[in-house]
């Protein structure tokens, strides 16, 4: 990004006051990298912890897939997954509350035994599973938000703040050198007019 200016006090102050807002705002954008980079690390190892589960969850539904051929799936659905929005480091992220499942009613005679402990079990896997999803969406989102903040920090770091830095150190070296050069025409005039008071 060019910085445009011109060579006065107007556009001195402006600059100045441009240089000294983001000098301001840049501690706050590094703090909140550093929070979103712990966060980001957080909710990956939280989702390596969920990809473990669901794995094992797995493995345990698979030890008992004879089993589950006699399971009738149209007992259980997933009737409504409730969340609600957590701002971690400002960054809106949807948090799971609850899954609500429907259930219908099955005889427990004419049903094996098992059809009790398999609905919970499919609750299981399906919640983890769920779980799983939301905490992957938080680590994309947390992700993302640490990127656009490191750039932004970059940004500052090293092009804005460097950039109005230096157009100031021109700003300033250009009034002083014309400032300079009218107080030596003012002493070359007055040395004229001093010279020409000595001839007459």
């Amino acid at each position: 990004m060019a910085i445009t200016y011109q060579f006065n006090k107007t556009s001195l102050q402006s600059l100045e006051k441009d240089l000294k807002m983001r000098q301001r705002t840049l501690p706050t954008l590094q703090s909140k990298e550093t929070a979103l980079r712990l966060e980001v690390k957080k909710a990956k190892k939280e989702l390596e912890d969920l990809d473990k589960e669901v794995e094992r969850r797995i493995k345990d539904y698979d030890q008992m897939i004879a089993l589950w051929g006699e399971f009738d799936t149209s007992l259980i659905h997933v009737d409504d997954v409730r969340m609600s929005i957590k701002k971690i480091a400002g960054v809106r992220i949807p948090v799971l509350d609850e899954v609500v499942y429907t259930t219908k009613e099955f005889s427990l005679f004419s049903s094996p035994k098992w059809f009790a402990d398999g609905f919970d079990q499919l609750k299981t896997i399906a919640d983890v599973g769920i779980r799983q999803e939301f905490v992957r969406r938080k680590v994309d989102l947390l992700e993302y938000a640490r990127k656009k903040t490191t750039q932004k920090v970059n940004l500052f770091e090293k092009v804005q703040i460097p950039g109005y830095q230096d157009a100031i150190r021109k700003i300033k070296r250009f009034m002083e050198d014309e400032e300079n050069l009218n107080k030596s025409s003012q002493k070359i005039v007055k040395a004229k007019k001093g010279g020409q008071n000595d001839d007459q």
